[in-house]
């Protein structure tokens, strides 16, 4: 009788680590569903709208000439991909690097057709694009050259 007792026993917490786990694992994921931002670019966002309050990371060049300084640290500019472009709104102070016809990614989100950045991010050297926006971009036969946008032949 004893040795059936000890085996309903060890199934009994082999059950109840599983489910512990099973809710660890539950929570965790619940948790990081809002931490997770996927990139789009402006034809992405035309083509598949995001949906309200949808946090993304938003990636292109900016626009050449789109550039409108507000009032204190206030900024407007348009990221572009070559397609489709997209406003974007930022409040705060911008990188060292961030200028007209550079690759850019902002986190943020869509509110009344604007993108509100709370986060803006730009290349490092003459060298260097964000690879997912470098990938958009030769995706749709479209690739920084210069200081702008120009069709490449795909390499």
């Amino acid at each position: 009788m004893a040795v059936g007792l000890r085996k309903r026993r060890r199934i009994q917490l082999v059950a109840a680590a599983a489910a512990l786990l099973a809710v660890a694992t539950a929570v965790i994921g619940y948790a990081m569903r809002d931490g997770i931002e996927f990139f789009r670019t402006p034809s992405q966002v035309v083509l598949e709208p995001p949906r309200t309050g949808e946090r993304f990371r938003l990636g292109g060049l900016v626009e050449e000439g789109s550039v409108v300084r507000g009032q204190g640290t206030d900024i407007r500019f348009v990221v572009t991909d070559g397609a489709e472009a997209t406003p974007v709104r930022f409040s705060g102070v911008l990188p060292d690097l961030f200028r007209e016809g550079q690759g850019v990614i902002a986190s943020g989100e869509i509110e009344n057709g604007v993108f509100v950045a709370s986060e803006v991010l730009a290349k490092h050297d003459e060298s260097y694009m964000p690879k997912e926006v470098a990938d958009a971009l030769k995706e749709q036969g479209l690739f920084r050259h210069g200081a702008g946008v120009s069709p490449q032949p795909d390499s």
